[in-house]
């Protein structure tokens, strides 16, 4: 599949029905679209089977909660929603997104306690995230942005209004020929990537900053389980900036990313060593197996 994303072939699933692509459309008076109160999951499907879905759709649900924006399904009905999105699509290897919304309705303000609450699931062919960065090692810029306070943003939420400082710290760091770029968060420790968190290896244990500011990723959670059954000691904790000159290996891992390599954050460099390597293989056959 190629070409713009409003234009082509197949089906999406919007509220409860399979319609054509080109018709999955909202009003220009959406409330997401004017004050960003919508919430959303990027999975993917292997071999028809989607990882971690269940887990995906539970978020999905407690994201809406933390907007104080109930999704009106159930976990099992995203459940069949995905599905039949891939199965209308035939598709068995697929990015799947399912996203929730504040649709139009009576409420045209801040306050939108009035307007349905929406959802819709698209599934699409989607390769490696970082291109071949996947192989030889991200480059990732340092964003000028911080990851802000959990006291002024549902951090547990994977919110859309989240993600427009990702946006734009990415749009610089690709201006400058890297792949990504790092967060620090508000107290200016190592947060994570615009869409991806990040682990270093330092004498054969492994760090990863502390989710305590940024989202806990589910592909997170699965590489720390990895880790620990392979008795690979994993300390999650504050890291310092110039911490990362003493690190030897680094990733990146996410939905998207799945694992991949870094090679470089601003003027720390890391090498594409065998840990690395063999998490990312570990976690490819996990996902198919």
């Amino acid at each position: 599949m190629a070409g713009s994303y409003d234009d082509r072939d197949g089906k999406i699933w919007l509220d409860g029905n399979l319609v054509e692509w080109r018709d999955a459309k909202v009003h220009i008076l959406t409330h997401a679209l004017h004050y960003a109160s919508s919430v959303f999951e990027g999975e993917r499907a292997y071999g028809g089977k989607i990882f971690k879905s269940v887990e995906h759709s539970q978020r999905l649900l407690k994201s809406g909660e933390l907007l104080d924006m109930p999704i009106p399904y159930t976990v099992e009905q995203i459940e069949e929603a995905k599905y039949a999105a891939l199965k209308a699509n035939n598709l068995s290897d697929a990015y799947v997104r399912a996203v929730a919304w504040r649709g139009a309705g009576e409420d045209m303000g801040v306050a939108s306690a009035r307007n349905p609450v929406r959802m819709a699931v698209a599934v699409w062919e989607w390769g490696a995230y970082y291109g071949d960065a996947k192989m030889k090692g991200a480059k990732l810029d340092i964003a000028k942005w911080k990851r802000p306070s959990p006291e002024t943003i549902p951090t547990a939420a994977k919110a859309a209004g989240l993600y427009m400082i990702c946006t734009m710290s990415k749009h610089a760091a690709e201006a400058k020929g890297c792949s990504d770029a790092m967060f620090m968060d508000y107290r200016g420790y190592v947060a994570e990537a615009t869409g991806a968190n990040v682990f270093f290896v330092k004498d054969g244990e492994v760090h990863t900053p502390l989710a305590d500011a940024f989202l806990n990723g589910i592909t997170r959670q699965t590489i720390i389980a990895m880790l620990r059954d392979k008795g690979i000691t994993v300390h999650e904790r504050h890291i310092m900036p110039e911490e990362m000159e003493g690190f030897e290996q680094c990733w990146l891992t996410g939905t998207a990313a799945e694992v991949t390599p870094v090679g470089q954050i601003g003027d720390y460099t890391f090498e594409v060593g065998a840990l690395t390597r063999d998490v990312a293989e570990s976690y490819e056959k996990l996902v198919r197996a």
